[in-house]
C-alpha cells in the first residue's frame, strides 16, 4: 500500500525560529520598540513599503496607492509590570502594566529593563514553613501591594548603581518551546502570535504572487493591553475600508473555566470567530463562506458589548469601519505558559489569506443592497 503523503505545512522551521526569537524578545507595554524592530525586519522582503506611527506602531503596505484600504491587524505588547517603590532595604515594589497577573508572580525570574540593560530580579515570597507558622488562620495571598522584586541589593543605592529607577518596566523571563502534540507555550503568545502570522500572511501572498485589488496593510499595533490605544491612532491615520483583526481566546476545556460563561473553545479546533456588535455580520459571513470552501475548521462564539480587542477600535474609527474578528485559541490567558497549538496557527494563517483572496473593493458589505 502506497504511503499517504503530509500535509504541507504553510509554516516554516526558519518562520518557526523567527518566532522563537520574536517571543522570547520583551516588548512590554509602551515600549515595544525591540520587538517591533525585529518584526519589521521578518515583514521587510514581503511588503512594497513600511512605516511607523510616533508611539511604534509598525505597519507594512502592499500595493501602497490602490485607494480601497484593507488591514490586517495584530497587537505587539505584552503585559508587564512597572517600578514604583525602592525600598531602604533594596527591595522594589510594582504597579502593573496592563492585566498582569499578580496570582502567578510568586517565585517567578523577572528582567528588569532600567538605564543600563537588563537586571536579573525575582519576585520573592515567604517560606511555606514561616507561612504554615503564623499565627494567622489563613495564609497570605499574593496582592499587587504585597509583591516584591529581589535583584540581589543589600539597600536602595544598590539597586539603582544598577541603573533601576522608577517606572523601570519588568518582564517575566521565561520564553518560548515546544511540548508534545503540536503545542507551544510561552509568555506573549497574547498576541505576538498574532504579529506573527499576519506577517505570515504577507509572506505567503508575495511567494504566491498574488496581485490584491486594493492596498493591504500589516499592522502590528501597539498599547493593546491598556485600552486598545494603538489601534486607536493608526486608525484614524489608515481610514481603512475593512478591518480584518486577529487575536486570542480562551480554550474553554480545561479546569475551572465556565463554558456557561466562556462558551466552547478548543485548541487544535480551528480559529474563532466572534459574533458581537462590532464585529459586521456580512464580512463575517465572508469568512465563514470562505473556511466553508477551504475546509478551514472554526469555531464561533459572542461577546455582550465589545469584543475586548483591537477589532473595537478600528470598527468605530472615522465613519465606521467593517471589521472581523480572527482569534486563535489559547490556554492560561497572561500567564508565562500561554499554550497554543500549530494547526490553529496554520489554520488562522490560511483563514486570513484565502479571506483576501476573496475579498475585492466591490465586495456587497451594505446591510441594505
Amino acid at each position: 500500500m502506497a504511503k499517504s503523503k503530509s500535509k504541507k505545512s504553510l509554516v516554516s522551521d526558519t518562520a518557526y525560529q523567527f518566532l522563537k526569537s520574536y517571543i522570547n524578545n520583551p516588548s512590554p507595554t509602551g515600549f515595544e520598540s525591540s520587538g517591533q524592530k525585529l518584526w519589521m525586519s521578518y515583514l521587510k522582503p514581503h511588503v512594497d513599503e513600511m512605516f511607523t506611527d510616533p508611539y511604534g506602531t509598525a505597519v507594512g503596505v502592499i500595493n501602497p496607492t490602490a485607494p480601497f484600504k484593507v488591514v490586517i491587524e495584530a497587537h505587539a505588547d505584552e503585559i508587564s509590570w512597572f517600578v514604583n517603590y525602592i525600598s531602604a532595604e533594596g527591595l522594589i515594589y510594582l504597579k502593573r502594566n496592563g492585566g498582569v497577573d499578580h496570582q502567578i508572580a510568586p517565585s517567578m525570574r523577572v528582567l528588569i529593563h532600567g538605564k543600563k540593560g537588563a537586571v536579573k530580579a525575582v519576585f520573592g515570597w515567604p517560606a511555606i514553613h514561616t507561612r504554615l507558622s503564623n499565627n494567622d488562620s489563613k495564609e497570605p495571598q499574593p496582592k499587587v501591594d504585597n509583591l516584591f522584586l529581589d535583584c540581589g541589593a543589600r539597600n536602595k543605592k544598590e539597586v539603582e548603581a544598577l541603573g533601576i529607577h522608577i517606572g523601570a518596566v519588568a518582564t517575566y523571563e521565561e520564553g518560548y518551546d515546544e511540548l508534545a502534540h503540536g503545542f507551544l507555550i510561552g509568555r506573549a503568545f497574547d498576541n505576538r502570535i498574532g504579529g506573527f502570522m499576519i506577517a505570515e500572511v504577507a509572506r505567503l501572498l508575495k511567494e504566491n504572487k498574488k496581485k490584491l485589488p486594493f492596498a493591504l496593510y500589516v499592522v502590528n499595533a501597539v498599547q493593546e493591553e491598556i485600552g486598545l490605544r494603538g489601534a486607536e491612532m493608526i486608525a484614524r491615520r489608515i481610514k481603512p475600508d475593512v478591518a480584518i483583526i486577529t487575536d486570542v481566546t480562551h480554550d474553554s476545556t480545561t479546569p475551572m473555566i465556565n463554558k456557561i460563561i466562556e462558551g466552547e473553545c478548543k485548541c487544535g479546533s480551528g480559529p474563532s470567530l466572534c459574533y458581537g456588535p462590532a464585529v459586521h455580520n456580512k464580512l463575517l459571513d465572508l469568512v465563514q463562506d470562505v473556511a466553508t470552501k477551504s475546509k478551514i475548521p472554526v469555531q464561533l462564539r459572542a461577546v455582550s458589548r465589545s469584543t475586548g480587542t483591537d477589532t473595537d477600535s478600528f470598527a468605530y474609527a472615522n465613519d465606521g469601519c467593517p471589521s472581523v474578528l480572527i482569534s486563535i485559541p489559547l490556554r492560561y490567558m497572561h500567564t508565562t505558559v500561554e499554550m497554543i497549538h500549530k494547526d490553529d496557527i496554520e489554520n488562522t494563517i490560511k483563514l486570513m489569506y484565502d479571506t483576501l483572496v476573496a475579498l475585492t473593493p466591490k465586495t456587497n458589505l451594505s446591510y441594505f443592497k
